[in-house]
């Protein structure tokens, strides 16, 4: 009886939790077997590559240039007739991608700024109609990825700073901004969607943002997500509206943070689900091309982020901010080669690997691999051990992963005891392999 109490007080709890994240009613969701089996994909791959690319670039001041600097759209759309990336080379990119050891690319479709990277009908603001490029960048890059077996996803803005039917400045009243066409809008996105799952081949995800811009909007999810799962049932969505999952949703984001934290301040209204889990980070300061940011981060720091998003269950989505021309930074490459050259000796203990086995310590994260563990030990503690607590696993043999010898390690009730005086010395990441034996 009690239990059945507490179930029913829990979904109370659950259900105004959810009403207050989100007050329109999501139909129940069943996953089909397409997108179950995307979804192990995609916590396989473990490491993809983000970018940022539009008119905006050439301003050289980030995405939300448009917005910051307050530039009327009649002035900024301009940008689109001498947008002429002539040097952009979807190999090239790709092949970055690869040598950083990356298995998917998501890519900006359309950002706020309502411009479309791609060949529309929907909209005449597009690279193809409105610029002197005159070229469809992403059909080049899907045929890439196909070739060379990187799996392409799309981010797509639900905010538009232009478009009349949004009414960006207009007040949200009973679901929808006032004195505005808003059907109108959720018709044109529905559109644009149809365009990108029918006309590049498969897609692996739906990547949407901006709807944090209006949280008390009807976004009429359960139209846009109905349409993605019934033209693609494989794709995946996912909403970086910083709130619990809601149906539909097939992985859940994190915003310049790891599962758990609020480091980037976008947290605070989320719990961590059990879908499968992304972490986004920029690689300097900025999303988007930026030519005073030269807050680079190091090949350290970046593999750093990767293991302890492994180590919590999540994929690393790391972005680069094209130049106008279409090149990426020679400092982001020369960064993302030596990530990779990381990889292809450790990525083993990455690649296909599941976390959340113990919970994060201040020396590192832990990640499996069926019957193998990998503690990665990323910063040395003061004493020759490290210790793991509540550890659940019995522990038959511990080896270094660098030169395979043997570690002492003890096992007590209390948690697992790893001697760590005679492990080879690595400033990035000491590795013990421990294989299980129940």
């Amino acid at each position: 009886m009690k239990r059945v109490i507490l179930i029913g007080i829990f979904s109370v709890i659950s259900a105004f939790s959810f009403a207050q994240q989100y007050p329109y009613p999501m139909p129940e969701y069943t996953p089909s077997p397409e997108n179950l089996a995307r979804r192990q994909e995609f916590q396989d791959m473990k490491f993809g590559l983000f970018i940022h690319w539009g008119v905006y670039s050439i301003l050289g001041d980030g995405e939300w240039v448009m917005l910051n600097q307050k530039i009327p759209y009649d002035s900024y759309k301009r940008l689109a007739s001498f947008f002429n990336p002539q040097a952009y080379s979807a190999k090239e990119w790709v092949q970055v991608a690869k040598a950083a050891g990356m298995k998917y690319i998501t890519v900006t479709t359309r950002h706020h700024d309502s411009f479309s990277m791609f060949k529309t009908n929907a909209s005449a603001y597009n690279i193809v109609d409105a610029t002197p490029y005159g070229k469809d960048p992403l059909k080049e890059l899907a045929e890439e990825c196909k070739k060379e077996g990187i799996k392409l996803n799309f981010y797509y803005s639900l905010l538009d700073w232009a478009r009349e039917d949004y009414g960006f400045t207009k007040k949200i009243v009973n679901g929808a901004p006032q004195d505005t066409d808003w059907d109108s809008y959720i018709q044109f996105m529905k559109a644009q969607l149809t365009e990108l799952l029918t006309n590049y081949g498969e897609i692996g995800a739906i990547w949407f943002d901006g709807h944090w811009q209006r949280k008390t909007a009807n976004w009429h999810y359960d139209e846009i997500y109905a349409l993605i799962h019934q033209l693609s049932p494989g794709t995946l969505i996912g909403n970086n509206h910083h709130l619990t999952p809601l149906a539909g949703e097939d992985f859940q984001m994190f915003e310049r943070d790891l599962p758990g934290e609020n480091k980037g301040g976008f947290g605070a209204e989320s719990t961590v689900s059990q879908l499968p889990l992304e972490s986004c980070e920029t690689m300097n300061k900025t999303w988007g091309f930026n030519i005073l940011d030269r807050a680079y981060k190091s090949p350290k720091q970046i593999i750093h982020y990767l293991v302890n998003a492994a180590g919590r269950n999540a994929n690393l989505l790391l972005n680069v901010g094209p130049m106008p021309n279409g090149e990426i930074q020679p400092e982001f490459i020369g960064t993302l080669k030596k990530t990779g050259e990381w990889l292809a000796k450790y990525g083993v203990t990455i690649y296909g690997s599941r976390g959340a086995v113990a919970a994060p310590e201040d020396w590192g994260v832990i990640t499996r691999k069926e019957n193998e563990l990998f503690v990665h030990i990323l910063k040395p503690t003061n004493t020759d051990f490290i210790f793991v607590p509540n550890f659940n696993y019995s522990i038959g043999q511990a080896v270094s992963f660098e030169n395979g010898n043997k570690v002492k390690f003890k096992q007590q009730k209390e948690g697992l005891f790893i001697y760590t005086k005679d492990l080879p010395a690595n400033e990035i990441d000491q590795i013990v392999k421990l294989t299980i034996t129940r």
